[in-house]
C-alpha cells in the first residue's frame, strides 16, 4: 500500500490564506471581504499587499454576502471570510436569494468548521453546513483535506465562474498532499488501491482514513482510500468503479451523517450500484466544548472508528 508522510502539521485555514495571497498577486479581479475575523481567516498578508481590494464589513455577515454579490456585477471575484457557522446558517437567506438564485460568482470561504473548532463549543461548531450548501442549486461545495490542498483549492475556485462554498478548519493537521498539486473541481483523488473495502473520506477525515487503511493492512484487509474534496459535483464514477471492485464502502466526514457526503454517496449507490455502506459522522447531534482530539474520539470521527466501520461493512458483503 502506498504510504503518505506528514510534511509538517499545519492548519487548513492557513492554506486558504496562502492561496488568497497568491491570488492577490496574480488576479487583479480578486477582492476579499471579512466579518471581523482577519486573523482567524489568515487574510493578513492579502490585506497588507492589497489594501484597496479588501473590505472589512464587521460583524454583519448578511451585509457581507449582499455586498459580495454586488461586487460580482462589476466583474470582481469576491472571497468572503468568516467562521463556517456564520458563513452558512446565519446568512442562508442572503446566500440563497442574492448569490445562488442568480448564480453570482461569489466564493464563500468558511473556516472553523466541524467539531475540531474545539473549545468554543456547539454554538460555533456547525455540522450541518455541507447539507445546507449542497442543496442550493448551482452551488459547488469543496472540503479539502490539508494545507496544500486548501491552498490549491483556493486558487482553483477563482477560475470557476459561479458560486462556491469552500470549507476548512482551525486545528493543525497532517499536511501530506503534494505542494504542486493541480486541483480539479469535481475530481476525486485515489490515495491507495485496495480490493476489500472502499473508504471515501473528506476534509480532516482523509488522514484518519489513511491511518485506518494502514492499520487494516496489518490485519490482512486491503482498503482503497479515496479523497472526495468536492462534495458537489460528486465524482460518481470514481465511487462506482471502486465499489464494483471492493463490494462495500465506508464514508467518513466531520459533519452530520444527515445531509452530508455519506448521503450523497448513498444516492449514487442506490441508483447505480447498490452496495453495503457504513457512515462515519456525527449522528443527529450538536457538538460540545473540548479539544479537537477529544471531540473526534467522542463522536467517532477518528481512525479507530473507521476501522470498526470497515470490519462491520465487510461482514455485510
Amino acid at each position: 500500500m502506498k504510504k503518505y508522510i506528514d510534511q509538517g502539521k499545519n492548519d487548513t485555514r492557513s492554506g486558504f490564506g496562502a492561496g488568497l495571497t497568491e491570488l492577490g498577486r496574480t488576479n487583479p479581479n480578486v477582492v476579499a471581504l471579512c466579518a471581523d475575523l482577519i486573523g482567524s481567516l489568515k487574510m493578513d498578508q492579502f490585506i497588507e499587499e492589497n489594501p484597496e481590494r479588501f473590505f472589512q464589513i464587521g460583524i454583519a455577515e448578511a451585509n457581507m454576502m449582499c455586498i459580495a454579490a454586488g461586487l460580482t456585477i462589476g466583474g470582481k471575484i469576491p472571497f468572503t471570510g468568516t467562521f463556517a457557522n456564520f458563513s452558512t446558517g446565519r446568512v442562508y437567506d442572503q446566500i440563497r436569494q442574492s448569490i445562488a438564485y442568480s448564480g453570482k460568482n461569489v466564493k464563500i470561504c468558511a473556516s472553523h468548521a466541524g467539531v475540531t473548532l474545539g473549545e468554543d463549543g456547539a454554538t460555533h461548531q456547525i455540522l450541518e453546513d455541507i447539507g445546507l450548501m449542497k442543496m442550493l442549486p448551482g452551488m459547488v461545495v469543496i472540503n479539502p483535506c490539508d494545507y496544500n490542498q486548501t491552498k490549491a483549492a483556493t486558487i482553483a475556485i477563482a477560475d470557476y465562474d459561479g458560486p462556491v462554498y469552500l470549507r476548512f478548519g482551525r486545528p493543525k493537521v497532517a499536511n501530506f498532499t503534494p505542494a504542486d498539486q493541480k486541483f480539479e473541481i469535481g475530481k476525486a483523488v485515489h490515495l491507495t488501491e485496495g480490493t476489500d473495502v472502499t473508504i471515501v473520506a473528506t476534509g480532516h477525515l482523509v488522514w484518519e482514513a489513511l491511518i485506518a487503511a494502514e492499520n487494516l493492512e496489518s490485519q490482512g484487509i486491503s482498503a482503497e482510500v479515496i479523497n472526495i474534496h468536492t462534495i458537489k459535483p460528486l465524482d460518481a464514477n470514481a465511487i462506482i468503479n471502486s465499489v464494483k471492485k471492493t463490494g462495500c464502502i465506508v464514508t467518513a466526514e466531520e459533519h452530520n451523517v444527515l445531509g452530508g457526503l455519506g448521503e450523497s454517496v448513498a444516492r449514487v449507490l442506490a441508483t447505480s450500484q447498490p452496495t453495503p455502506q457504513e457512515f462515519i459522522g456525527t449522528n443527529d447531534t450538536f457538538g460540545e466544548s473540548g479539544t479537537p482530539a477529544q471531540l473526534m474520539e467522542k463522536y467517532g470521527l477518528d481512525n479507530k472508528a473507521i476501522e470498526k466501520a470497515v470490519i462491520k461493512v465487510i461482514e455485510r458483503k
